[in-house]
């Protein structure tokens, strides 16, 4: 997994065979083969790994705080320290999605991931009545996906944004979009 991360990390596994891989990790293709059959199944390993990351695992816990305000700044600022902690990996397999399938098939996957949670979020804020009058769940969820995304993160850490202000201006703009004032 080191030498996928590697690879990943200097923007070359993409055009990496199972062959480069095993020669990085310091083993043979035989060895590569008998735990990984294809490309696909080293991403799906690397995502594995991202189930065990502290931000992920938190978020499961954020998103039904009793506080509905403070799930939402909590579960914004978790998936904005996820992306900011794998972010050399991310930016290479989100780079690369159009041409590399094993790529898509775990963009996809997050999306899907961070979809439920989302939707969670959104349905925990409507149960506790502090949905935005006149704001419906789907254009909550249609906002909480933007404001949550890697492209996000992506886009304002490449304007600048430390990883701190990022997580406040989209903490606040969640707030602002979606909450009724209290």
């Amino acid at each position: 997994m080191e030498a996928v991360r590697e690879l990943l990390a200097d923007g070359s596994f993409h055009v990496s065979t199972m062959e480069e891989v095993a020669d990085r990790a310091g083993i043979s293709r035989a060895t590569l083969y008998q735990h990984f059959r294809s490309r696909i199944d080293l991403v799906d390993a690397i995502c594995d790994t991202f189930a065990v990351n502290p931000a992920l695992v938190e978020i499961r816990d954020a998103v039904v705080l009793p506080d509905p305000e403070l799930a939402l700044r909590e579960t914004v600022a978790l998936a904005i320290r996820f992306w900011a902690s794998e972010d050399a990996v991310l930016s290479q397999l989100y780079g690369v999605v159009a041409i590399d399938p094993a790529a898509r098939d775990l963009v996809v996957r997050q999306r899907d991931d961070r979809h439920g949670e989302m939707k969670r979020l959104t349905r925990h804020l409507k149960g506790a009545g502090r949905l935005r009058s006149g704001l419906s769940e789907r254009d909550a969820l249609d906002q909480l996906m933007v404001l949550t995304s890697y492209e996000t993160f992506s886009e304002l850490r490449l304007a600048g944004r430390s990883e701190q202000r990022v997580i406040q201006l989209l903490q606040d703009s969640a707030q602002a979009l979606l909450l009724d004032p209290a």
